[in-house]
Formats: structure tokens, sequence, C-alpha cells
């Protein structure tokens, strides 16, 4: 027997205003698609912002559904709909922003087990890293330069 260890590295902002123009604006588009998600049962609000090779921005809220767990993810929202609108078009980078309707998060949010698969499935098939930021309502914003950092053992089509 032997163990192995596993290291992720993430960039730490303290606040928005330290993002490089490009990503402040992202995550900006991120905030203000947040704020439109439909989340009547739990009240909690996620918005993504996906920045493209072509230079477009997709965006995506979370869609909730009485009929658990027919509901959709911000990111999924956003990168489905990246993916069925410019299926030929690479993923740079992606911002995230989520908080609760009855207390304003502080601490950045990452993406749910099933997001991380989904931004997985994409990074593979495109072969070049997708970049995440992610970040509560206010605060701290974490970076990732790759899927990779928040799902290092992933499932890929090499397992089929």
């Amino acid at each position: 027997m032997k163990s192995i260890s596993i290291t992720s590295t993430f960039v730490v902002y303290n606040t928005v205003e330290e993002l490089a123009p490009e990503v402040k604006e992202l995550m900006s588009q991120a905030v203000a698609i947040r704020k439109k998600a439909y989340a009547p049962y739990s009240n909690f609000r996620v918005g993504a912002a996906i920045l493209l090779d072509n230079g477009k921005v997709v965006l995506g809220s979370n869609q909730e559904n009485a009929a658990y767990p027919s509901g959709l993810c911000a990111e999924r929202v956003a990168i489905f709909q990246a993916g069925a609108i410019y299926p030929e078009a690479k993923i740079l980078k992606i911002a995230i922003s989520a908080t609760a309707d009855d207390k304003e998060t502080v601490e950045p949010i990452p993406p749910c087990g099933a997001c991380r698969q989904s931004i997985a499935e994409y990074e593979f098939r495109q072969d070049v890293p997708i970049e995440i930021y992610f970040m509560g309502a206010v605060g701290k914003v974490y970076q990732s330069n790759s899927l990779k950092d928040l799902l290092p053992l992933s499932f890929d089509k090499n397992f089929l």
C-alpha cells in the first residue's frame, strides 16, 4: 500500500477590484445575472458568465423547479447554452457569484460536483484549461487555472 497526495493551487483576490479588467467585467455580468435567478425554493441565487474564444459572453442563472431535482445550476445553464449556440468555440473563463437571499455570503462558493463534472467535459473536449473565478456576494474571489484544481480525480471518456 502507498499514499498519494494531490495538491490544488488557487489565486486569492481580496476583492473584485483586484481582478484584471476583463475578468472584473465578466464577474460583474455573473453578479447581474445572479440577481435574475429563479430560486423560489432555496432562496439561493447563482450567476455564471462564460467568456468564449470568439469574444462572446454567455450567461446563466440557477433555475429551480418544484419537482426536485428538475432544476439546473447556473454553471450548467451557461455551459450548455454555450455548447449549443457556439459548439466550435472554446471556453476561456467562467465567473461565478452566489449568495442567499437572507444572508449575504462573503466566502467564495465553488461549483457543485455536477457542475464540476460538466465543466470537466468541456475542458477535456477542447483540450484547453478553463480559468474559473468564484465568489460569494462580496469579498474574496478564488481563481482556479483549470477545472483539474477543483476536480483532480476526474471521470472522462477514457474510462468508458
